[in-house]
Order: C-alpha cells, then sequence, then structure tokens
C-alpha cells in the first residue's frame, strides 16, 4: 500500500508539473533588484494552469576586463543564483521556465561588436556557465546600454551576434534562447538569414503598450511576441486589446514586464481573461 500511495502521489504531481494552457505563451520579466521572482508563480488560471509560462531574472550585465567581455551579476541577481533550490527550483516544479537576462553595462561592449567568432564563442561558454551552473532553462539577451565604441571598444558589427548564436547554440543544445527585439543585435539578426535566425526559440518586442512584431528570419509567428505591456504601466484596455490582437493574429508570445511584488490579480487576470477564457487567482507559493 505505501509502495501505491508514493507511485499515485507522484503521478499527480507530474500531472500537476505538465498541466498545459491552450493559447499564447505569457513571459515575465521582473526586476529583481525590488521584486521577487517567485510573484511569477502567484497568478493561477481557473484550471490550475500558471498564468505566466517563462520567468526572466532581470538583469545581468555584459562588462569587460581587458578588452574581454564578462558576464557580471549584480548582488541581488547573484543571490537568486546562489539560492536556486529554493528561489529558482520550485518555478520549474510548478512548470515555470526560468532565464537570466543579459543587458548591456555601459561600459562599450555589447554581444554585438565581438571581433572574431572565436571572441564571440568564449562569451558563449560564460553564457552557457551561468546556465549549467545554476539550472537555469535558458537565458535571454537586450542589447541595450552597451553604450558601443566607448572607452576605446568598437562599434557594433553585422557579424557579431550571428557568431555568437551559432556558438551559443551548441553549448546549449536544449535550451531557451530569446531575445528582447532591441539595439544593433537585434537590427543585423533581422537583416540576416534563416539559419542564424532560427537558433533562437522566441523573440519580442521591447516597445510596452504596442503591437510590433518582430522581423527575424527564421522565426515562426508562434515563437514571436509582437504585443507587450508593462504591468500596471499599460492602461488595461490597451493590454486586453493586445491579447485580443495577439489571438487574432496567431502570435505565440504575451510579453509583460515588471511583474511587482503584491496581488496585481486584477490588472493581470484582465489580460488572461481574453488569452486563456479563464479567471485569474493569486495563490499563495511556494
Amino acid at each position: 500500500m505505501h509502495f501505491l500511495r508514493l507511485a499515485i502521489l507522484t503521478l499527480v504531481g507530474h500531472l500537476s508539473m505538465v498541466l498545459a494552457k491552450k493559447g499564447p505563451i505569457t513571459v515575465a520579466y521582473v526586476e529583481v533588484n525590488s521584486n521577487s521572482i517567485d510573484n511569477t508563480a502567484r497568478y493561477q488560471l481557473a484550471d490550475g494552469s500558471n498564468v505566466f509560462d517563462i520567468a526572466i531574472i532581470f538583469a545581468s550585465n555584459l562588462h569587460y576586463n581587458n578588452s574581454h567581455a564578462t558576464w557580471y551579476n549584480n548582488p541581488n541577481v547573484q543571490a537568486i543564483l546562489d539560492k536556486a533550490a529554493a528561489e529558482i527550483k520550485p518555478l520549474q516544479q510548478k512548470g515555470i521556465k526560468v532565464l537570466l537576462s543579459l543587458l548591456g553595462g555601459g561600459t562599450g561592449k555589447g554581444i554585438a561588436n565581438f571581433a572574431s567568432a572565436k571572441e564571440a564563442a568564449a562569451f558563449a561558454k560564460k553564457a552557457a556557465y551561468q546556465v549549467h551552473t545554476y539550472g537555469l532553462d535558458g537565458v535571454d539577451f537586450d542589447d541595450e546600454y552597451a553604450d558601443y565604441g566607448s572607452n576605446g571598444m568598437p562599434p557594433a558589427n553585422a557579424q557579431s551576434f550571428g557568431w555568437f548564436l551559432e556558438a551559443l547554440r551548441k553549448e546549449l543544445p536544449d535550451k531557451l534562447i530569446t531575445l528582447y527585439n532591441i539595439g544593433p543585435a537585434a537590427q543585423y539578426l533581422s537583416e540576416g538569414n534563416a539559419t542564424v535566425g532560427g537558433m533562437l526559440n522566441y523573440s519580442w518586442n521591447p516597445y510596452y503598450g504596442s503591437f510590433s512584431p518582430p522581423a527575424i528570419p527564421g522565426l515562426k509567428k508562434k515563437q514571436l511576441g509582437a504585443a507587450a505591456i508593462a504591468i500596471e504601466g499599460t492602461a488595461v484596455d490597451t493590454a486586453k486589446k493586445l491579447a485580443t490582437e495577439t489571438l487574432q493574429q496567431g502570435y505565440g508570445v504575451y510579453l509583460t514586464y515588471n511583474l511587482a511584488n503584491g496581488n496585481q490579480s486584477d490588472y493581470v487576470g484582465a489580460f488572461a481573461q481574453v488569452l486563456y477564457g479563464q479567471s485569474t487567482k493569486y495563490v499563495p507559493f511556494p
């Protein structure tokens, strides 16, 4: 009887983890300097599935040391990573993918100015180290605030991000690689070929309150987020309108930014009702 009970509990737990809703995935960037990443697990649809499918820790920074690109986690980001068993694993067990985002660091060095494929590959190993060391589901890239060309660094170039993606996909063949569609990296990728762009899993619109699908060769509508909102910063009627457009036009991602501490279920529930046809409740976690 003990073994039967254990098997049943294991099966129930497994089913709860894989419970899938119909519709686009919803992504949440969380500013972890002031908010908790576990907020993404507190919003549940009526059928028990998660409102948020991907939680993004925002953000690490690209710095440089003697002209070599380095991956920097500020103390708040590093604290989450160091406590991955308590901060990341419970989200994953609930079925939420957890990604770490990389942002420019204002140092003149960015992901769009590696001088060679070898240099890009060296940084790809550093990105993969973050994923493997902390048990993440992937990485996200946001090519803002690099200040390309300052501090004696070279300007952005068209080959850099392509080299980097090719190297990173080899390092992370089964992980998520996503792009916030902004900056030179996004521009050059949109002008590139489908083989390189197809190494991404998803890309999304960076302009909150608007509907603007990324134009990246190699990505299908189901991999694109055309709608983007800032939670509580975008008017709720606009958030609902963008959710409707997402469904009507067949895009696979609905992007949100700044999921904050506290109960925001009225706002979250408004766009989730449109996307999934279900009510939203704010639940304890863990």
